[in-house]
């Protein structure tokens, strides 16, 4: 490997910094790097270093980068449509893709709005939600992070994001402390009930099966169950926001199926369309369905929406994930490393451990040591992502595909370097 970053990274920093709006990439003297290609769970930079992915690329990659499978798919639709007409004239593709997402989804879920981010399908859900109910208001969790568009960060839980664009946004949402998997599940249920029976507004409960962005938190088991429960006792729709953990992330095609547990809506993107933007709403069809019939201009659509080379992408997605097994592979991997990533507890830097199937965070004691680990792994080849409402947590979220050596690499990699701080 060359110096990291390297000199073609730098140049392209200087360059990025005088075109970009200033607030979106972080520019350093050590990070970031420029990516130039990658494969399965390599990444290669402009320079030629070549790095383990343990991000997936925001969990995007779950099927590989660039799995060629997707790939053709997506060269194959763009040389036939590479656009069609939103809501004005469907394809073939769409219909399909609609059609064979009732085959992965929980049992109940039975129609779709099909969206371009995972931001769009949330404020997709807040509305359907809205409607349904003819209630205003929402809640979500501490932590919470269900994109950062005007709409869905009405719904945000880390007040970092919200608060520049206070004086804009509704109301605060009515928001519920997301327990740990050690808390007690009745205590929480018991707090998650009385918290949402003191209001009588809300139309929605969201929340995310496992917080990711929060900083991967797993709630106690039957936490999810019991919270069904509360929102058909006091008539509040529940939301599940499997953006992230959807797709077979946790061991499972979405994580409402370890507790076998069907919302009232699903959202979901990221690993959808491996690496092609396309995320969707889901919803049972009584609930969808209080959205009007078209007459002719809908109520909310988007220019790309059900975009053919996006269903193409999620069809070969989806193909890939049952030909290679993955989240029943996730499910092992997670099972096996398990005791390597409880391991990183004896480090004297480490609060805490935690996850499920490939899904892990590790709890560092603040958001200066995560930072550092991320830059002094990336100069070792190994790309990870800080979370965390502190920038405390390290986010491990590699492609389903990674291999098993690779990953335990990677892995020996950031304990030699957590172990240095």
């Amino acid at each position: 490997m060359s110096e990291i970053p390297g000199a073609r990274s730098r140049a392209l920093r200087a360059r990025l910094a005088a075109r970009e709006s200033q607030n979106v990439t972080f520019l350093g003297e050590d990070f970031p790097v420029f990516w130039q290609s990658a494969s399965r769970a390599a990444v290669t930079d402009v320079d030629g270093n070549v790095y383990t992915d343990l991000t997936a690329a925001f969990g995007v990659a779950a099927v590989g980068h660039a799995n060629p499978a997707v790939a053709a798919a997506i060269a194959e639709q763009a040389q036939e449509l590479m656009h069609g007409m939103g809501d004005v004239h469907p394809t073939e593709v769409r219909v399909r893709l609609l059609e064979r997402l009732m085959r992965i989804v929980p049992r109940g879920l039975e129609k779709s709005f099909l969206a371009t981010t995972g931001s769009e399908a949330v404020e997709a859900a807040m509305k359907t939600a809205a409607l349904a109910t003819g209630k205003p208001a929402f809640a979500s969790y501490a932590g919470a992070y269900h994109g950062l568009s005007l709409g869905a960060l009405a719904l945000c839980g880390i007040e970092k994001f919200r608060a520049p664009f206070a004086e804009m946004l509704p109301a605060r949402p009515l928001l519920l402390e997301f327990p740990h998997a050690a808390t007690p599940v009745d205590e929480a249920l018991t707090v998650a009930r009385t918290t949402l029976a003191a209001r009588d507004d809300l139309a929605a409960l969201f929340i995310e099966p496992i917080q990711a962005r929060g900083g991967c938190i797993v709630p106690p088991p039957g936490y999810l169950r019991g919270l069904r429960e509360i929102c058909d006792e006091l008539r509040i729709l529940l939301v599940f926001d499997e953006i992230y953990t959807g797709f077979g992330r946790t061991g499972a095609w979405f994580a409402a199926l370890h507790e076998e547990v069907t919302p009232d809506i699903l959202c979901i993107g990221k690993a959808m369309g491996g690496g092609f933007p396309i995320a969707a709403a889901v919803a049972r069809a009584a609930v969808m369905d209080a959205w009007p019939r078209s007459t002719g201009e809908a109520l909310h659509t988007s220019t790309y929406l059900g975009n053919p080379m996006g269903c193409a992408a999620a069809l070969a997605t989806i193909e890939e994930l049952e030909r290679l097994a993955l989240p029943a592979r996730a499910r092992r991997l997670g099972e096996d490393f398990a005791p390597r990533f409880e391991a990183f507890a004896e480090h004297s830097a480490v609060v805490d451990v935690r996850g499920r199937g490939l899904m892990w965070g590790i709890e560092l004691r603040d958001g200066d040591v995560a930072e550092r680990v991320v830059r002094r792994a990336l100069a070792r080849g190994v790309i990870v992502l800080q979370a965390g409402v502190r920038g405390e947590v390290l986010s491990i979220t590699p492609p389903l595909v990674i291999g098993e050596e690779e990953l335990s690499r990677a892995l020996d990699v950031l304990a030699a370097t957590i172990q240095e701080q």
